[in-house]
């Protein structure tokens, strides 16, 4: 039996590799420019950094305006306000790394709630390693993790499974296109929650004490982790059966909590690698048991 990445040649799955990379250290990144920058107000250079000057040079999808305005705010207001505030010292980037892929179980959720379906019983046993993984993070709240920091996440996550669904509406459309043109319509809420939330003071301070790695990383989450990474992610997906690239996505936590480790100085304790196995294990089942089911068939 081979698994289902084996159809890709070996210079595809390094460039999916290198999107999970991207994707998975990322949360480093968005930690380090933190120290300076307030959240609400680094996710509003974010997006729009991704709109100008992509927006220029790439065609608007053959969507209606409404769809990409919720999904620029889900996307951004949401799943990536939610996540800067919550890294904002309420959890760690390698945790907040691995329990923002619970994303999968919130579009699954809503979709069988849309369509009137039930679950199956490896979704309950993916569902039930992912909750037990959640507990025991949110058991063990100590310095890097604190409940409200585990909430934000999850929160994030479901914002993300929210665009999703909208971003499903669409259709087969360039994806790199679709979320250039809807982060038009995240940036603004941003800013407006960054004046409301932050205030201008603390705007104008990170403005002032934002050395050259913080801009290096404001450019890298436009460039790197949403232009490149989307740009990449899509071009695979185009050419491949999603169940032949999926499943390297199970790569972004390995790729986070490693990250962090390494570049901060994150204790990995046995309770976090516990919580890590059974969160990657319900990813895993729900990813793995339906094609091996498929194959024996």
């Amino acid at each position: 039996m081979t698994l289902p990445i084996a159809t890709l040649p070996p210079r595809h799955v390094l460039l999916a590799v290198a999107v999970m990379a991207v994707w998975g250290t990322n949360f480093v990144v968005i930690k380090s420019a933190l120290e300076h920058l307030p959240p609400l107000f680094f996710a509003t250079l974010r997006f729009a950094l991704v709109v100008v000057p992509a927006a220029f040079f790439l065609r608007r999808p053959n969507v209606p305006w409404r769809e990409l305005a919720a999904y620029g705010v889900l996307i951004g207001a949401g799943q990536f306000g939610l996540l800067y505030m919550a890294i904002d010292g309420r959890i760690s980037p390698g945790l907040a790394s691995l329990v923002v892929q619970t994303q999968v179980f919130f579009t699954i959720g809503l979709v069988m709630f849309i369509d009137g379906e039930r679950l199956k019983p490896f979704q309950y046993a993916a569902l039930g390693l992912a909750v037990a993984g959640l507990a025991t993070i949110g058991w063990h709240t100590d310095g890097t993790t604190t409940i409200p920091g585990l909430v934000l996440v999850l929160l994030a996550a479901l914002s993300w499974s929210l665009g999703n669904l909208v971003a499903r509406c669409a259709g087969r459309v360039d994806m790199l296109a679709y979320v250039v043109w809807g982060s038009m319509f995240s940036a603004p809420p941003l800013l407006a929650m960054s004046l409301l939330v932050e205030g201008w003071p603390a705007i104008a301070r990170g403005f002032v004490e934002a050395d050259v790695w913080t801009w290096l990383a404001v450019a890298w989450q436009s460039v790197g982790n949403s232009l490149f990474g989307y740009a990449a992610w899509g071009w695979l997906l185009a050419r491949y059966p999603a169940a032949s690239v999926s499943p390297m996505a199970l790569l972004v936590p390995v790729f986070g909590i490693a990250a962090s480790a390494f570049w901060l100085g994150e204790d990995l304790p046995v309770w976090k690698l516990t919580a890590a196995a059974l969160v990657l294990g319900g990813l895993a089942v729900n990813l793995f048991w339906p094609m091996l089911a498929r194959r024996s068939s």
